[in-house]
């Protein structure tokens, strides 16, 4: 599929960038002794083991269904993409904000500054080109889907785009809070700012795992398609001519590119056994077709309850929203 090996696209290059500019921050860290290049590093390496734990997620995920997994292993890609996300909180967050304290009690520094200035200068350009493939990323998948870039990201059930997306973006925001801290210090003498820069720089860490580990939490549970996306579904569903009423309607997100659909169905009491069959065979066609992330569909025909007509089919067969779906 095209959107899974766009997503291995950004996901290489966003690693690729950030274990040369892992390298040389490490360098620049050793050399000059300033704790926020340092963390720096530590971020850069995160971030590189978490791109390599995301490509694993993109290449388990899309191993096809067989007879143990009847359903594919979409899920798998939330697994390791969660892992990615303990990762970058543990070794990143956890060795910036240590490292920090540290610098902050001992107010220790060696060597010049100017090396820490390239390097940061260099990684800002690298960590960009990265952000600006995962933002036309981005902005491809939200027109798409005929919603805002920002709303995407909020409901996007690739994981993988999201990761890259909010991790560059951190990456850009820690460089320069070292360059801030760097520079405070250079010009102050007082070491306590490349502390709390490092500090900082963990706590931004913090705040990206956290909000990657919620997300991939969710989808592993087994998390609905959004609202608006549902309300299409059951739209379709209950425009069909046999279709009386939609009692339930149930959707789970099988992975990033895989939907699941269960509904109870009222059929017309008129309606025969050839007719339902074909009624169901035209709603997997008219949802499929409509939506290729839909890989199962499945109606359970269900009798009327009492005191419910028709009528009650009105709310289903309003009129479709201007705005178009949100993402899955």
């Amino acid at each position: 599929m095209k959107t899974e090996s766009e997503s291995v696209g950004t996901v290489v290059v966003a690693g690729a960038a950030n274990l040369a500019i892992a390298i040389a921050k490490l360098i620049a860290g050793l050399i000059s002794g300033s704790a926020a290049m340092l963390s720096e590093a530590a971020h850069s390496v995160a971030d590189t083991t978490t791109e390599v734990l995301l490509f694993q997620a993109l290449r388990r995920g899309a191993r096809p269904a067989d007879r143990r997994h009847p359903f594919g292993y979409g899920k798998e890609s939330y697994v390791w993409a969660f892992f990615a996300a303990m990762f970058t909180f543990v070794a990143g967050a956890g060795f910036a904000v240590t490292h920090g304290v540290t610098t902050i009690l001992v107010h220790e520094h060696s060597g010049d500054y100017l090396i820490s200035y390239i390097v940061l200068a260099v990684s800002f350009v690298i960590e960009s080109i990265s952000l600006a493939r995962a933002v036309r990323q981005v902005r491809r998948e939200s027109a798409r889907w005929q919603t805002t870039p920002r709303r995407f990201l909020r409901l996007t059930a690739d994981t993988t785009v999201k990761a890259v997306f909010l991790e560059d973006s951190a990456a850009l925001i820690g460089l320069l809070l070292a360059a801030l801290g760097v520079g405070l210090s250079e010009a102050t003498g007082d070491e306590v700012w490349d502390g709390v820069a490092s500090i900082l720089i963990g706590l931004l860490l913090l705040t990206v795992a956290g909000i990657l580990a919620s997300n991939n939490l969710s989808l592993l549970v087994g998390r609905a398609v959004p609202e608006r996306l549902r309300r299409e579904i059951e739209r379709d569903l209950a425009g069909l001519p046999e279709v009386e009423r939609i009692d339930t309607l149930l959707t789970m997100q099988l992975g990033p590119d895989d939907i699941l659909v269960a509904a109870k169905v009222d059929f017309r009491d008129e309606a025969t056994g050839a007719a339902i069959e074909a009624t169901a065979d035209e709603a997997e066609r008219r949802l499929t077709g409509r939506y290729p992330e839909i890989r199962f569909v499945f109606l359970d025909p269900t009798r009327s309850q009492p005191g419910v007509t028709g009528t009650a089919r009105h709310t289903q067969a309003a009129p479709p929203t201007p705005t178009g779906d949100e993402p899955t």
